[in-house]
């Protein structure tokens, strides 16, 4: 490591640590809080910066090390958005490392392809979907993951050493758990065959979902078992614009966390097109039996769910917060959701997308939440 990396590294590190201590922050930590237990006093706004082509640019760093140009655009990134956007994002007063895992595959192989745009920048991806036909399926195997805790502590170390005086580092599980079950029957069997087994391969998909139900809940168990889970009911990002802040979940003090201790993010974005029934016939019962090993789940993403909300309330009674996009029925949405859940209301962000805003659009979009 260079004196120059060091030098540019601690500064950044102290900032963080100073606006992590601000009184706005231990503000907004209430705020959540309060929403997350079902009592808040005003809406909660966040704006997600990840999604913006270069918000830091790689012009702007200043370390020469890779390893070290990662973490000081990390740093870079997310208090450029304190300073500048003023939302309601919290910054912890401490620097995760997470645990180093790794993972078998299925058995078979995905290979992605993706595009880049004149500038190299990311554009579409698509898989190789290794499942073709319902027989594909007996080549899954069960997966195994490791954990390398030596190699987990030497970075700890390695950080502390850097700026641990200045901004503690502190080993922390996976605080977004996202099973993805869906998303992963996309990605092995795709789109067509996700739709057409529904209809001609009815047990193949019982079977596929039933087969990712395990590995996800064996995943998990493999955590808690190895004592790799720290709770995320903090700042940790437990859905899709939530941090985990409640008091609705236990806190063990003197040991790793338990999967009922912690909140569950549970979606199902691929099957938008597939009707309520068929839903909660072909989908809904695994990806409920993963939530209920939890202790909260916030539930949902882009798809809408008005047209489905009763029977995914039946099958998961500890949802806490729901993703209402912009292809929801808003009115009715709050019918159903009365004061039981918080309405993570995403504004349709076409209005503020290009390069002239419509401010009143978006405005008048944002008083039909209000109003609904």
């Amino acid at each position: 490591m260079s004196l120059t990396d060091r030098e540019v590294l601690r500064p950044l590190a102290a900032h963080w640590r100073e606006l992590a201590e601000l009184p706005i922050m231990a503000e907004r930590r209430r705020l959540w809080t309060a929403l997350h237990d079902l009592r808040g006093e005003r809406p909660m706004v966040l704006f997600e910066t990840g999604t913006l082509e270069n918000y830091i640019g790689d012009d702007e760093l200043q370390c020469t090390e890779p390893a070290h140009r990662g973490l000081e655009k990390s740093l870079r990134w997310m208090m450029r958005q304190v300073d500048e956007v003023g939302d309601d994002t919290v910054l912890a007063p401490s620097w995760p490392v997470g645990w180093q895992t790794a993972g078998a595959g299925y058995g078979v192989d995905n290979p992605v392809t993706r595009a880049t745009d004149s500038s190299g920048g990311g554009q579409g991806y698509t898989f190789a979907h290794p499942i073709r036909t319902p027989d594909d399926l007996d080549r899954l195997q069960p997966r195994r993951w490791t954990v390398d805790r030596a190699a987990t502590e030497r970075e700890a170390a390695r950080l502390d050493a850097l700026f641990g005086d200045l901004l503690p580092v502190k080993i922390k599980g996976p605080g977004c758990l996202l099973p993805q079950l869906t998303g992963e029957v996309f990605r092995l069997i795709g789109n067509e065959n996700l739709l057409s087994w529904l209809y001609d391969a009815p047990e193949a998909m019982h079977r596929l979902m039933a087969y990712l139900r395990d590995d996800r809940l064996a995943y998990y168990a493999w955590l808690e078992a190895e004592g790799l889970l720290t709770v995320n009911t903090d700042s940790s990002y437990v859905g899709s614009g939530s941090p985990g802040f409640t008091t609705a979940l236990p806190v063990p003090a003197d040991r790793p966390a338990q999967l009922r201790e912690m909140w569950v993010w549970l979606e199902s974005q691929e099957t938008t097109m597939v009707s309520p029934a068929m839903f909660a016939e072909f989908f809904l019962p695994y990806i409920a039996e993963i939530g209920r090993a939890f202790g909260l789940v916030y539930y949902a993403c882009c798809e809408p769910i008005h047209d489905r909300w009763e029977p995914i309330a039946a099958a998961i009674p500890n949802i806490r917060t729901v993703s209402v996009s912009p292809w929801n029925d808003q009115p009715r949405v709050a019918e159903l959701f009365g004061r039981n859940y918080v309405y993570s209301r995403k504004p349709a962000p076409a209005p503020m997308s290009g390069p002239a805003a419509d401010w009143d659009a978006l405005r008048a979009d944002l008083a039909s939440t209000f109003a609904a």
